[in-house]
């Protein structure tokens, strides 16, 4: 049972988000736990998690704000594990280091300076950069199957929905604007006939060409070899004389 102070506070600091967001954060607490807080952060331009969206839960322990919360990620996001308790100077990892006066954007935009470093912690794991914008690019689709995301967090919901909506438009343009193989088969088709049929192929001329140009040339070599004999026989008289 959380005490009364602690919900005061966070009661408080609800209000503040909702009336000043922090950039790249966005927090809501459990509609049936105080304690338990959901969170994305967004992957900052010019790291490998630009275009994230990074899902988890903060717990709160009833004595909160003297003592530090437990901070969870859910996303996969190849700098921490997931369902697993991050190790940060602001988590119950380190009470030693627990200051009274950080809040819960505090702790989230410290969460998000450190996922952007690589160095080692527990709850961490070590990735390329190549797979860090392969889950970046996946992680709203992965969000979007947890029944709790899309019960506390529509909006992103919507963005994803639209995101859908863009790239199944984008593919029926590309699909319209480019030839299909068979189109492109059938062009080539199309194309061969007509150079067969206008006697262009390779330089070898269709079977119906040649007949018509041997019936040509024979009429011609006849009527030579006649005028060749007529001229001969003219010519034999004169020859005796």
């Amino acid at each position: 049972m959380a005490e009364k102070a602690c919900v005061k506070r966070l009661q408080k600091e609800y209000r503040a988000l909702c009336k000043e967001p922090v950039s790249n954060i966005v927090a809501r607490p459990s509609p049936n736990n105080i304690l338990e807080w959901h969170y994305v952060l967004e992957g900052s331009e010019g790291t490998p998690f630009a275009g994230g969206f990074y899902y988890g839960k903060i717990k709160f322990p009833p004595e909160y704000p003297y003592k530090p919360p437990a901070i969870r990620m859910t996303t996969p996001n190849g700098r921490f594990m997931t369902e697993t308790k991050i190790c940060l100077s602001m988590s119950d990892f380190h009470p030693e280091n627990w200051n009274p006066m950080w809040s819960v954007s505090s702790i989230l935009t410290g969460l998000l300076s450190f996922m952007m470093d690589n160095s080692p912690t527990t709850g961490g794991v070590m990735t390329t950069t190549a797979e860090k914008e392969k889950l970046a690019k996946a992680s709203l689709a992965s969000n979007c199957k947890n029944p709790t995301f899309r019960k506390l967090f529509p909006e992103y919901v919507e963005k994803y929905q639209q995101q859908q909506h863009q790239q199944l438009a984008s593919q029926s343009v590309s699909e319209q604007a480019s030839p299909t193989s068979t189109q492109r088969e059938n062009s080539r088709l199309l194309e061969g006939n007509s150079n067969i049929n206008n006697g262009d192929l390779n330089g070898v001329e269709p079977p119906q060409e040649m007949r018509n140009r041997r019936k040509q040339a024979f009429p011609t070599w006849l009527l030579l070899l006649v005028f060749s004999v007529f001229g001969i026989v003219m010519a034999l008289p004169l020859l005796q004389l």
